[in-house]
């Protein structure tokens, strides 16, 4: 692949909702280029982008994966987005490098909640945008359906470009409502048509309509509409473009991906209308000797400056880092400096990822992107640039997991295995969270839903052949007491030679604040305890409070007042006051009351309106406090409540069951609460089965 000068790159991700037809589109665009000699199948598995194994075993795109072409003398980097919700760390990640995007719908489906959603990653992104109608050729298609469906949820940007010829199963080509001409499909080719005359007049309104946008574009252009003045090609074209990348005008296509109908207009479309890289406003840095924000512009002449924007954990190869080049022109041999790490990377090789194949290149321009190989320490959202000239591009802030699974290896020995694999997975995929809890000694892996765990779990199995089982997460219960009780601790051991004596006297009462987890209090007088022996019960209580009496949940909230006992002059000794307090603290805690402690967490829930019936419902069956609502952008809801942890952890897949995938929540630890008698009852119970039976 050769080089491509900057106004010479268009770098595009392609959105929509899962199963809308993107990786199908992306494929036509490659057979098209030329990549390809013939158009791969989703369900054949046989695709440039869909080339992981789960991605065939499950018909989904799974990764964000690179597909560069050759066309018309321009490089279209194509970013194949997944739809799947679980993978929403990919957009993110694709967005920041890409300057434009498609958003793919499914013409019999509509907008679905995955275009939606895609619709406002990109508007927040403010990057331009055509809406392409895929599936053109499936039976009860209407297009004047669809664009009724688009203008209700986008508003009147949007604008159709095309109409298609022929509808449903009769769908042949499309009508280019700019230029007024067609191109139909016969055979294995597009050919050039004439709009047919019946359908000039259909047609006129919606040029009209595109015309009228354009001539707001410029005064200019206003006055010479206004007097009634045609508009010549050329300023159609223009006032187009502008419209377009100002982002006051959303063309709509029509195409049919499998039968490779529309795609060549999408390509024209994506050289003609979007921006290079050279076009955009370039990307905000900060200057790592002043310390001020910059600019960076995507200028090949400018020092170099790179950002890594995903990692792939290859086994292998080893891993891949891909970037895009923001200034400057990149050459192998350089060493560059990590300004995120303050390290130094040598890059040996460039290379141009199009899905799993790796092509080597020895130069790349800015605004080009591309992949280097065993960098040692770069990851996904550090920069690399020119030592002389070091600057730090903002990092890429993914969204949390709201999910948490344990994981168990099926063979013993094979935890440093999994260890080493989930860490490998992590700098690949950012929103996977892996944690080992001392407290319930389990490794929790906390992702985006539970196909985004299973799929971890998957890789794991095929990348690091480590086997794992997955199961719920132990909740981290605590234990504590609600009344004062008095108790005596009496350690005698005699049994030949010097024997063993520590007798001392405590009340336990709770502290009233279950964020300490224990006090103690010496009020020993007259030397019943001696002072020498006093750290001795300090001590002992303090490892009793790690175990509570009830279900051996740590204990806290505790207050310990030592204030008598008695000694024997030659058997006491520290071991001896230790043991004397583990037994007070037996008898003391059992008598004060000793209850359960569950985690209580404070849940922020973003619905659309018409589901907050159903989500209010839903938080009181799981013994929820709703504390109060707030309205937020794009009419919808957030929910403020609090819930215990031990109701929560199937939420993710619940909430997106109750709002059709439309809502969001997010949740942080807010303090412990004393769980409900009935419920207390069965954990403790199922606590002390597990404990018999290890």
């Amino acid at each position: 692949m050769k080089t491509y000068p900057t106004n010479k790159i268009r770098n595009v991700a392609i959105f929509g909702h899962s199963g809308s037809g993107k990786t199908t589109l992306t494929e036509a665009m490659a057979y098209n280029a030329g990549i390809i000699d013939r158009m791969g199948r989703v369900e054949d598995g046989t695709t440039i982008s869909d080339y992981d194994q789960e991605e065939i075993k499950r018909l989904i795109s799974i990764n964000a994966v690179t597909v560069p072409l050759e066309y018309e003398g321009h490089k279209l980097n194509i970013i194949d987005v997944p739809g799947y919700f679980d993978f929403l760390g990919e957009s993110i990640s694709s967005l920041r490098v890409a300057d434009s995007a498609v958003l793919v719908l499914d013409a019999l489906a509509g907008v679905e909640v995955g275009t939606e959603k895609s619709w406002e990653h990109i508007a927040e992104k403010n990057i331009p945008a055509i809406i392409v109608v895929n599936k053109m050729d499936r039976e009860n298609v209407k297009f004047e359906n669809v664009m009724n469906n688009l203008k209700e949820k986008f508003g009147n940007k949007v604008v159709p470009f095309e109409l298609p010829y022929g509808e449903g199963l009769g769908f042949k080509g499309v009508l280019n409502v700019i230029d007024m001409n067609g191109r139909e499909r016969i055979g294995d080719t597009c050919v050039d048509i004439q709009i047919p005359e019946d359908l000039k007049a259909e047609i006129q309104p919606y040029r009209e309509m595109i015309i009228e946008s354009v001539a707001q574009a410029t005064d200019e252009l206003m006055e010479k509409y206004f007097e009634g003045v045609e508009l010549t090609d050329e300023e159609v074209h223009r006032g187009l473009r502008k419209g377009v990348l100002e982002g006051d005008l959303i063309p709509v296509l029509c195409t049919s991906g499998t039968k490779n109908t529309g795609i060549e207009t999408l390509m024209n479309m994506i050289i003609e209308f979007f921006p290079s890289p050279e076009d955009t406003k370039g990307e905000p840095a900060k200057s790592v000797k002043t310390g001020e924000m910059v600019i960076k512009n995507y200028n090949s002449a400018d020092p170099l400056s790179v950002f890594v924007f995903k990692t792939i954990a290859d086994p292998y190869v080893g891993r891949l880092s891909l970037f895009k080049v923001i200034s400057g022109t990149l050459t192998p041999g350089l060493e560059l400096i990590n300004t995120t790490k303050n390290k130094k990377e040598k890059i040996n090789h460039i290379y141009v990822l199009r899905g799993k194949k790796q092509m080597e290149i020895q130069k790349m321009e800015a605004g080009d992107i591309g992949a280097f190989s065993k960098l040692a320490d770069t990851v996904t959202g550090d920069t690399l640039c020119d030592p002389k000239d070091p600057v730090i591009f903002e990092s890429i802030e993914f969204p949390k997991p709201v999910i948490s699974l344990g994981v168990e290896p099926k063979s013993k020995g094979d935890e440093d295995k999994i260890g080493n694999g989930l860490h490998k997975l992590q700098e690949e995929d950012r929103t996977l969270h892996v944690e080992r809890n001392t407290e319930t000694k389990q490794t929790l892996l906390s992702g985006l839903g539970e196909m985004h765990i299973e799929i971890i779990t998957e890789k794991l199995k095929a990348k690091f052949g480590v086997d794992v089982t997955l199961a719920d997460p132990k909740i981290p219960y605590r234990e504590t007491i609600k009344k004062k009780a008095t108790a005596e601790g009496k350690h005698k051991k005699q049994s030949g030679g010097r024997g063993q004596f520590g007798h001392i006297f405590v009340d336990f009462e709770p502290i009233g604040d279950t964020d300490i987890d224990f006090e103690f209090v010496d009020k020993v007088v007259g030397g019943s305890v001696p002072r020498n022996f006093i750290p001795a019960v300090e001590k002992g209580l303090r490892d009793c409070i790690k175990e509570g009496v009830l279900a051996k949940f740590p204990a806290v909230g505790i207050k310990a007042t030592l204030f008598d006992g008695s000694y024997h002059a030659v058997d006491s000794d520290e071991m001896s006051f230790k043991m004397a307090a583990s037994q007070a603290y037996k008898k003391g805690m059992k008598d004060a009351n000793p209850v359960i402690l569950e985690p209580i967490y404070k849940v922020e829930i973003t619905v659309p309106e018409d589901y907050m019936g159903d989500i209010m419902g839903d938080l009181n069956k799981k013994r929820g406090r709703i504390l109060g609502m707030e309205p937020v952008k794009g009419g919808k809801q957030k929910v403020i409540a609090e819930a215990p942890l031990s109701e929560m952890f199937k939420y993710a897949t619940e909430l997106r069951s109750m709002t059709q995938a439309r809502g969001d929540f997010a949740m942080e630890f807010a303090r412990y609460e004393e769980l409900p008698p009935m419920i207390a009852e069965k954990v403790i119970a199922a606590a002390n089965k597990n404990e018999n039976h290890n």
